[in-house]
């Protein structure tokens, strides 16, 4: 597998090396000397990559955590325990969707699912595996919507995480949620309140269009019915090209209403792709009750996707982000996720957790059986060294005062949020 225009070695490299891999090599220690580098320029850093996270000199909140603690307070201190769109997660980090694709519908993702439930983090299940892959009850199944849910089940705790299952247009009309709903594989997830229904709106990778992937031509015929197909090449693939639903206010208001309605013990996550609307939609999510709000920025995606749209189509996520301001609920943001100075800022400009998805992929494909663990524990441990630097110890605490773009005169934004931290 291969991630061109990501930092795929340094993910590979967390993959194998875990936390330490979050400092310069050891073998330089004592050796050579160290400052400001580069690693954040070039053509592929973004807005996001190029802001600074700026501690303060005076530490009011390190001093409220010293007088609790009886003692100066260090990084191992911070307590990253985050209520994640109704669940309780290890970690303000989630497993982002892969969907359909044949690298998100392969055994790779089933190996991801195992290690996200053994991290006691939420996992989203993408749209349309179901009308492609199938839901698989057979109890041998190695691949599939089940396969995954099981997987993530074998290894996570009775409390941490959960399971979140996206539908599409077409999913809707293979009655994916419920499948899942009224599967009794779901129910350990539905009695300890860990399964949730995510409305794919949209996502960063192809904004307005719905999902793309590449059949070949048996898969292709089997699945005519369901979706259009575009005969682009001469050899056996095939574009297969879901539809994006149609959406209003009112139109995502009733689906929301639906969800919650006819799926009362689910959490109801939305996913919008980064549209110059996004503050409006996310909004109107928010007041017709959803638990979360996945924003995915124009630099996420791990599906296939036409060159105009990876280039010049949508938002980046720093300027969605800047665009909601202080949230009214759950946000979750994506995009180019990988390390923990890009986490870090997405949390204080409003996020409450970020999700993993190319990362996640490059890392369980360097290691099936603890990439995906290791990457996650190196990040974890920068959020931790990057949060007690800023003189906080939750990543509810982190505010948009953390934050400071170049150019600019001040923070991000004048209006500090105040988030609920978990306790």
């Amino acid at each position: 597998m291969r991630a061109g225009g990501f930092p795929e070695e340094q993910v590979r490299a967390r993959a194998r090396g875990g936390a330490a891999e979050a400092f310069p090599p050891v073998e330089s220690y004592g050796h050579e000397v160290f400052g400001a580098t580069p690693s954040g320029s070039g053509s592929s850093a973004d807005e996001l990559d190029t802001a600074r996270l700026v501690p303060p000199v005076f530490m009011p909140l390190r001093l409220e955590k010293l007088i609790d603690l009886g003692r100066e307070p260090l990084q191992s201190d911070v307590d990253l325990t985050t209520r994640v769109g109704g669940f309780t997660s290890a970690l303000p980090v989630f497993l982002s969707a892969f969907g359909s694709t044949r690298i998100g519908s392969s055994e790779v993702s089933v190996a991801a699912s195992r290690q996200a439930g053994a991290l006691g983090i939420p996992m989203v299940i993408g749209e349309n595996v179901v009308p492609v892959t199938g839901y698989r009850r057979e109890p041998d199944a190695t691949t599939g919507m089940l396969a995954r849910v099981r997987a993530y089940l074998d290894e996570a705790g009775p409390e941490l995480g959960g399971v979140v299952v996206q539908q599409s247009t077409e999913d809707a009309d293979a009655e994916v949620w419920n499948l899942v709903y009224s599967d009794p594989s779901a129910e350990p997830l539905l009695a300890s309140g860990r399964l949730g229904f995510e409305l794919k709106v949209g996502q960063g990778a192809k904004p307005g269009l719905g999902g793309l992937t590449v059949l070949d031509r048996a898969t292709a015929a089997r699945v005519s019915e369901q979706f259009a197909l575009d005969d682009l090449w001469s050899g056996p693939g095939v574009l297969r090209s879901g539809s994006p639903g149609t959406f209003t206010d009112e139109i995502l208001r009733q689906q929301i209403r639906f969800m919650r309605n006819n799926f009362p013990r689910a959490r109801v996550w939305v996913k919008l792709h980064p549209g110059r609307d996004v503050a409006r939609a996310a909004a109107c999510a928010w007041e017709a009750g959803a638990d979360a709000v996945t924003v995915d920025g124009a630099e996420g995606g791990t599906g296939w996707a036409p060159h105009a749209f990876l280039d010049h189509v949508g938002l980046p996520l720093a300027e969605c982000l800047r665009r909601i301001g202080t949230p009214s609920g759950c946000l979750l943001a994506t995009g180019r996720m990988w390390e923990g100075g890009r986490a870090v800022k997405a949390l204080a400009l409003g996020a409450t957790a970020v999700g993993l998805g190319r990362a996640a992929l490059t890392a369980v494909d360097t290691d099936a059986e603890h990439g995906l663990r290791r990457l996650v524990e190196c990040l974890a441990y920068e959020v931790r060294l990057l949060t007690s630097a800023l003189g906080k110890y939750a990543p509810a605490a982190l505010d948009t005062e953390d934050v400071w773009f170049p150019g600019s005169t001040g923070v991000a934004g004048s209006a500090h949020r105040h988030r609920e931290s978990l306790t």
